[in-house]
């Protein structure tokens, strides 16, 4: 009865969401992993003050996710790596269910952009790598019985070296180690019209390459390019999606958008992380999702872009760094003047 009663409900809610098209979108990442963040509602202020109507989560907390409902604000919920062996083994009713209990009990379809199916599982969470396609097709299914399989796009974010080769863009080819769960992904994406979803820092490529990349390549103020045979490169960006794009095309894929699901530069905790240059490499990706201006390989062809991070987290292991990509202090304080428009 509970399910026939979500068949209505979403039958309805069909008639108000968005249409399926990747297009220029700018949104930004609320990680949660601190324990200074500010309250959700005053999270909600922060957003809407500065016009950013577009939030990647990476769970489906339930207070979190009522904290949004009814805000205006669009979503890429998270479903976090642990989770994906029960989807994966379950059926499409079993998803459903999760899918109503985790989810639209608490936040309209008509929010949902995309379901993000674990994240950068393939290298580095490689245990959970087999359940991915599985557990995305089993949601997929259950969209599909609820009229919302063409409007909420699944997809499963991975890390930028998840290619072996990214230099040239041209080169760009997935890691062959790979391909037995990257080949399933890719088909599923092409069949759905679902974008490749990828977490692209060329911080991380400057500071493991000191000798290979320069600073002023990464933060987009190089007075020199690359070429790449008719293609020319003055950023690692631009770069960095466009060697996807090949990959995918290698494997037969032509047709894939991309959604850069995380982005962005630390402003402390390692070398040339500052606020200064934070400010100067979020901002060009800003201007550039804004002004529609694509990749030298898909010019004009408007880039989906989620900024990292939204706090400080100061809960996160690793590196230093990985504690300060924060664009706004707990008090709702720019740490450095973006601007989002």
């Amino acid at each position: 009865m509970r399910i026939q009663g979500l068949l209505v409900l979403f039958s309805i809610v069909f008639l108000l969401l968005p249409s399926e098209a990747v297009s220029a979108t700018l949104g930004i990442c609320y990680g949660r992993v601190a324990n200074n963040l500010p309250p959700t509602f005053e999270v909600i202020n922060i957003l809407k003050s500065n016009g950013i109507s577009n939030v990647r989560i990476f769970d489906a907390d339930p207070v979190t996710l009522q904290s949004f409902s009814g805000t205006g604000i669009n979503l890429m919920i998270g479903v976090p790596n642990e989770i994906l062996p029960s989807l994966a083994s379950g059926t499409p009713i079993f998803a459903l269910q999760w899918l109503q209990t985790n989810i639209f009990a608490h936040i309209f379809p008509s929010q949902i952009r995309y379901i993000a199916v674990g994240n950068e599982v393939f290298l580095k969470d490689p245990f959970y790598a087999p359940y991915v396609v599985p557990a995305i097709v089993n949601l997929y299914q259950a969209l599909q019985t609820v009229n919302l399989g063409s409007t909420i796009k699944l997809s499963s974010p991975q890390a930028a070296s998840v290619l072996s080769v990214s230099y040239p863009p041209s080169l760009g080819a997935f890691d062959p180690s790979l391909r037995s769960v990257l080949f399933p992904l890719l088909s599923f994406l092409y069949d759905t019209k679902s974008p490749f979803m990828v977490n692209v820092y060329p911080y991380f490529s400057y500071t493991s390459s000191l000798k290979h990349v320069s600073l002023d390549y990464a933060l987009f103020r190089s007075e020199e390019t690359v070429q790449d045979g008719m293609l020319m490169y003055g950023n690692l960006f631009d770069a960095s999606i466009d060697a996807v794009v090949y990959a995918m095309e290698k494997e037969g894929f032509t047709e894939v958008p991309v959604v850069v699901s995380e982005t962005g530069w630390p402003k402390g905790g390692d070398v040339a992380a500052s606020a200064e240059n934070a400010l100067a490499y979020n901002e060009n990706v800003v201007t550039r999702v804004v002004s529609n201006a694509g990749t030298p390989k898909r010019p004009g062809v408007g880039n989906e872009v989620y900024l990292f991070d939204l706090f400080d987290e100061n809960g996160k292991g690793g590196d230093e760094c990985e504690k300060h990509f924060g664009i706004f202090g707990s008090d709702g304080v720019k740490a450095y003047n973006l601007r989002f428009n």
